[in-house]
């Protein structure tokens, strides 16, 4: 039997990230490559009218600008490119089921701690419960049609009131109708809630929850979605 290898995975470059940053991005907006080509041109254009503008007039000072330009053209370029595959990654996972999981466990920040594993799942009708839990206090996010979820959702918000009293519990439900969260806006709207616990008692909070919680592993996960492929990549 062959060795396990224990050198660490190689991970791919710069470039290579970036590339494929571009791919994903220009699959969802064609006009991807017409507005950065706009960008670093704008970005250069202004560079090199400072250079003439600013006193004394000298050919270096305009080369010189017009690099600055072309450099503050490439950041802006990358800049809109991220924003653009954030907003593609959005528009492809909407819908999916798992999406809820997939944006609590990668967009949330530092405050927050998510899991794209449901802590409830109708494996018949794909409906699903997620959670979150941070400076906020809990957030359960219901993915599914809103009716079949009740049972769900009242049987994940009697569980964390059993066992984290007092700290506040927000239920969100992602969707498109009436007092329903689109998937692009679930990351925003919990981050968004006011901080009602310190940090010491969210760590307490997540180490109860965890201890009662039904583990759903063994239980058959909505299909339809791929982490790996549904999140735009960013260049590192």
């Amino acid at each position: 039997m062959a060795a396990r290898s224990t050198a660490p995975e190689k991970r791919p470059g710069f470039f290579s990230q970036l590339k494929t940053l571009y791919k994903f991005t220009s699959e969802a907006y064609a006009w991807l490559p017409t507005v950065l080509i706009c960008i670093l041109i704008v970005g250069v254009a202004l560079g090199v009218a400072v250079g003439f503008l600013l006193p004394p007039f000298a050919i270096w000072s305009v080369i010189l600008w017009g690099i600055t330009g072309l450099l503050a053209g490439v950041l802006g370029s990358m800049i809109t490119m991220t924003r653009l595959s954030t907003r593609a990654m959005y528009r492809r996972i909407d819908g999916m089921p798992g999406a809820a999981g997939q944006v609590l466990s990668t967009s949330l920040g530092r405050k927050w701690r998510g899991n794209d594993m449901p802590v409830g799942i109708n494996p018949k009708t794909q409906e699903a419960v997620y959670r979150a839990v941070g400076r906020g206090g809990v957030v359960i996010v219901g993915e599914g049609a809103r009716g079949r979820l009740t049972r769900l959702i009242n049987e994940e918000r009697s569980k964390v009131k059993r066992v984290a009293s007092g700290v506040p519990v927000t239920v969100l439900y992602v969707g498109h109708g009436d007092d329903e969260v689109p998937i692009a806006k679930l990351a925003k709207t919990v981050k968004a809630l006011p901080t009602k616990i310190d940090r010491s008692t969210m760590g307490a909070v997540i180490k109860r929850i965890d201890s009662v919680s039904q583990s759903v592993a063994s239980l058959p996960i909505p299909k339809g979605i791929d982490p790996t492929r549904a999140r735009a990549p960013r260049p590192r």
